[in-house]
This record gives C-alpha cells, sequence and structure tokens, in this order.
C-alpha cells in the first residue's frame, strides 16, 4: 500500500467538552483505500513521528485518526494545530 498523505488539524472528538480523546479527520478521498468507515489498527508517521493508532467513524461520513498524548508530544503538535499524517499500512494488510 503507497502511503496516503495528508494534513490535518488535530482536535477533540467531542469539540464541546474541549477535553479527551484526540483525533484527526482523515479527508473523505481516502476514506474508500483505508477499507470504508469502519473502526481499524494502523499505523505510519505524524510530523515525522512514527505511530501506531486507529481509524474510527466519526460521524456524518467521517473517518478520524485517534491521536494520543505521546503522538502528539513526538511529533511536537497540539489540539488546534494542523498536522501532517503519512499512513502506511492497515490493519487487514
Amino acid at each position: 500500500m503507497e502511503p496516503i498523505r495528508f494534513a490535518g488539524t488535530i482536535r477533540h472528538w467531542n469539540p464541546e467538552k474541549q477535553s479527551g480523546l484526540a483525533v484527526v479527520d482523515v479527508p473523505s478521498d481516502h476514506i474508500a483505500t483505508l477499507g470504508g468507515l469502519r473502526q481499524q489498527r494502523v499505523w505510519g508517521m505524524i510530523g515525522g513521528a512514527d505511530f501506531v493508532s486507529n481509524v474510527m467513524p466519526a460521524g456524518g461520513g467521517r473517518l478520524a485518526l485517534s491521536v494520543s498524548k505521546a503522538m502528539m508530544g513526538a511529533a511536537g503538535v497540539g489540539i488546534g494545530e494542523s498536522a501532517d499524517v503519512a499512513i502506511t499500512g492497515v490493519g487487514r494488510d
């Protein structure tokens, strides 16, 4: 699988609470390549730092990548900031 590359803003899963799980939305043109709107394990790079995480349906036809505090720290980014993402593998491969 060729890496899927995109830039996205890291946000809270539930913006009203301004806390909890952080995610970055996967652009809709990459959802089919990742296997559709379903939860699965992925790996790749965020801001040049390797990660293993999950993508999951985020409602409204969106797919979101879960971004841990460790991932944000390694990439030097935080909530509300843009990050370059490359997903190089998915759980089914």
